[in-house]
């Protein structure tokens, strides 16, 4: 979220930090706002409107209830942006363009770039997605259409079609008059980029700006085009494209349809769009709430959550069907009832320790066959080390609490089982899963569970019941 300034602030250089150090918006502002809605000032909602950024006017959305978020729209009317369409969360954006007029919605969506209207129209009904591409020029029209044929997460849905290129036989010279004497509706609203393409719009290398504008006009593009140079395929996974820029630096790349021709780029910010998003879905599925948003309602978060608590349930379940094996000698000795929650609970944490390491080593394309063992190997060393230091409290807390030093043994030796198995368990499984393509941060939570607590209620009441009886 980015916070803009608000009425208060508008006498302070921006150069200067402000002094709560916080990128939100002020709830002062937010009343002013809604006061303004209140009694129909639109003269003043639009001034208090003016200095927000598109991602404030979008949080501020989120965060009112829908009748005010109604009567807001309505009100700032022909002033809306298109955007803050864009900055929208999913689960609101077809609320926000129902209550949009054609003619405001015309207008936001026209200066738009056209990567920007693929990502608001995909996810929308078929009556709103037409709402939105009716109100676009024939060609945009067109441009959009053609992304929207392209698989769903693929580059073909990330990328612009609005690219700046220029034949491998140009100089400095003809490459800057041709950006002068551009329309301005010829060239992007930012670039970063010039494509360097060949007679069949191959693309053979990029020239950012900044080392254009230092060149003599004589010199020729391909003298100056960069050293690190990628080209995306246009049904490559947007997942792989975002690793891509990540893992080289990338501004931006030209991405090429089946036979290696230029259709379209794909800049930074998409990318790393894309990146977040990828993040934040492997965090939501690891806890098991899946997509969603603070905006959704109750029954369609109790949905989601649902299936998840029922898996959760079933290992549950299994585990008590473990402790059901030894109610002999949980009857006999108490203190079983009371310590064996430890282990499972230690075991547990361990086994999310390891499992939320390889997810994320997964995502990042640094956990492969090549290392894989040498992971694994750590995982579970690090489970022994650790298991060996909480057996030594555990058995001190056995002698000391219950007096009896076997069972300090017991739970000391149940300890580094189940934390060796938690590391072992935290890391094969998610590698099992993704090599039968299955998402690990998806599945893997169960699993590790379910073995954890198993494992660690058997071993220590197994050893209990050989032990102490």
């Amino acid at each position: 979220m980015v916070r803009h300034m608000s009425m208060d602030d508008v006498n302070q250089s921006p150069s200067e930090p402000r002094d709560d150090g916080a990128y939100t918006l002020d709830r002062k502002d937010i009343s002013a706002i809604l006061y303004a809605v209140e009694i129909e000032d639109k003269a003043k909602l639009t001034q208090l409107m003016d200095p927000l950024h598109a991602a404030d006017i979008a949080d501020l959305l989120e965060q009112i209830n829908a009748f005010d978020r109604s009567r807001l729209i309505r009100l700032y009317d022909r002033d809306f942006d298109g955007e803050i369409l864009s900055e929208l969360d999913d689960s609101i954006r077809e609320e926000v363009i129902a209550v949009l007029t054609p003619q405001v919605l015309a207008e936001a969506v026209r200066d738009l770039d056209s990567d920007d209207v693929v990502d608001l129209v995909e996810d929308l009904d078929e009556p709103q997605q037409e709402a939105i591409l009716d109100a676009l020029e024939d060609v945009d029209r067109a441009a959009v259409e053609q992304s929207l044929s392209y698989p769903e997460f693929s580059a073909g849905r990330l990328m612009q079609r609005e690219v700046v290129m220029a034949p491998e036989h140009w100089n400095v010279g003809e490459a800057i008059d041709h950006l002068r004497n551009a329309k301005e509706d010829d060239l992007p609203d930012q670039f970063y980029h010039i494509v360097v393409v060949d007679p069949r719009l191959h693309p053979v290398g990029n020239v950012t700006l900044g080392k254009l504008m230092r060149s003599r006009r004589e010199v020729k593009l391909t003298d100056i085009i960069e050293d690190v140079f990628q080209v995306i395929p246009v049904d490559q996974d947007e997942g792989d494209v975002a690793y891509a820029f990540n893992q080289y630096h990338l501004i931006s790349a030209p991405v090429v349809d089946s036979e290696g021709r230029l259709i379209g780029i794909i800049t930074i910010d998409d990318a790393m769009a894309v990146l977040d998003e990828e993040h934040e879905e492997d965090i939501l599925r690891l806890a098991g709430v899946g997509e969603g948003s603070l905006s959704d309602r109750v029954i369609d978060t109790t949905k989601r959550r649902m299936p998840w608590l029922a898996v959760n349930l079933a290992t549950s379940i299994a585990a008590s069907m473990v402790i059901a094996q030894f109610e002999a000698a949980i009857t006999q000795i108490v203190a079983l009832a009371v310590l064996m929650p430890i282990v499972a609970s230690m075991g547990g944490n361990a086994g999310t320790q390891s499992l939320t390491v390889a997810v994320r080593a997964i995502a990042t394309k640094d956990l492969t066959g090549a290392n894989v063992w040498r992971v694994i190997r750590r995982e579970v060393m690090v489970g022994l080390v650790n298991g060996l230091i909480f057996a030594v409290v555990m058995g001190i807390v056995g002698v000391v609490w219950f007096g009896s030093p076997a069972l300090g043994y017991v739970i000391a030796a149940a300890m580094v089982v189940n934390m060796v198995v938690a590391g072992l368990a935290g890391t094969v499984i998610p590698v099992i899963l993704e090599r039968v393509g299955v998402d690990p941060a998806l599945a893997s939570g169960a699993f590790v569970t379910t073995v954890t607590d198993v494992v660690g209620f058997f071993a220590f009441l197994g050893l209990a019941a050989m032990v102490l009886l």
